[in-house]
């Protein structure tokens, strides 16, 4: 990995250094699934379930996100899509705090869309 894609990572939140601890070290290897992130699709299911009211389809679409994002240090989507999957989180469609899910919403594309740009314009 190179030095300035790096830096973009951890100025855009990512925790690199930890991550590769996670990767024993072995940059390849983290590079392989970082920009695997960009074929994901759990993102797309979480904004299209949340435009049709689909709390279900959105929370399964944020738990996986949170998984993924977590495991490769993207600190910000995973902030994002947990604070959505605990809103959604054994709730009934009238339960659900839009006015927050909303504000988790707005969070999460603009840290998935920053992440997602910064790895598409580092792809060799």
């Amino acid at each position: 990995m190179d030095q300035v894609f790096k830096k973009q990572l951890e100025e855009g939140g990512a925790d690199v250094d930890v991550t590769l601890k996670r990767f024993m070290g072995n940059e390849a290897i983290y590079m392989k699934f970082i920009l695997k992130f960009l074929d994901d699709k759990n993102y797309d299911m979480i904004m299209d379930s949340l435009a049709k009211k689909d709390y279900a389809g959105a929370f399964a679409g944020a738990h996986s996100l949170k998984g993924v994002s977590g495991n490769l240090g993207l600190t910000p989507v995973y902030e994002a899509s947990s604070s959505i999957t605990e809103l959604l989180r054994d709730k009934q469609d009238e339960e659900v705090d839009v006015e927050k899910l909303n504000e988790a919403r707005e969070q999460l594309e603009e840290s998935y869309c920053r992440l997602q740009k910064i790895i598409r314009d580092n792809n060799p």
